[in-house]
């Protein structure tokens, strides 16, 4: 599968339909995979933590959730087909899952999100088996026992990055879990606890300012957007130079 390469992350260059596909292969295989959800806030911590570009980079899927990697890979001449939003993945896992009964684990977030989402989930799609749901952490090791128990087929985990997908990478072959995603802040939006953009917003790119509006605490994270422009900038004008 050919993946595209953005200050060292790598990203594969896949359709929402090709993604699902991959993802329906997976669960079939019963072995376990890692996919990970890239934005240019992902791409600039793993400038300076080498492990978690290690995790990225190893994934079984890595998928463009962010405008920001779109324009990139269009400035650096390997184009990727188009945006995958986490939380539109999610969505569109919870409605394979319920065609196919698999079983789905909701993991982490806030006291009681995890259970909103997973019930509004069902709500939407009245066959989805749901097997788990709980806020824990990262730090607790009986979670391990208790998704080993449940056996699902798609284990979803909101720790926020990069917490969440190194803990997927540590504890992957032990899980065994046949698909594990870190979601971010997916179930916040599932669960209505924090209102997502507009269509039209989200069809221009400007779903992060909607959310920076109503989250104005993320403006330290948003920061990263302007820094991450400019090294991709810098980046293709070095490969130029030495042409």
């Amino acid at each position: 599968m050919a993946k595209v390469s953005i200050l060292g992350v790598k990203i594969d260059r896949v359709t929402k339909k090709q993604t699902i596909e991959k993802i329906a292969n997976f669960v079939k295989s019963q072995k376990p995979h890692q996919i990970v959800t890239i934005n240019p806030e992902f791409v600039m911590t793993a400038q300076k933590d080498k492990e978690f570009k290690e995790v990225i980079n190893r994934a079984d899927l890595a998928i463009a959730d962010g405008v920001g990697i779109i324009w990139a890979s269009r400035l650096v001449q390997h184009s990727l087909s188009e945006r995958i939003a986490g939380v539109d993945l999610v969505d569109e896992i919870a409605k394979l899952a319920s065609q196919n009964n698999w079983s789905i684990y909701f993991l982490g977030a806030k006291e009681g999100i995890a259970q909103k989402a997973a019930e509004n989930l069902k709500k939407k799609y009245k066959n989805l088996k749901i097997v788990g749901f709980e806020s824990g952490s990262p730090h607790d090791l009986t979670i391990i026992e208790k998704i080993k128990k449940t056996k699902p087929d798609i284990l979803l985990v909101a720790f926020g990055a990069p917490k969440q997908d190194k803990w997927i990478y540590k504890f992957k072959e032990s899980l065994n879990v046949p698909v594990m995603m870190g979601v971010g802040g997916s179930f916040d939006f599932i669960a209505k606890k924090v209102p997502r953009a507009p269509k039209w917003l989200q069809n221009i790119g400007l779903e992060w300012f909607h959310r920076l509006i109503n989250e104005p605490w993320r403006l330290k994270r948003q920061l990263d957007l302007p820094k991450f422009a400019f090294l991709v900038i810098i980046s293709k004008l070095c490969t130029l130079t030495r042409r």
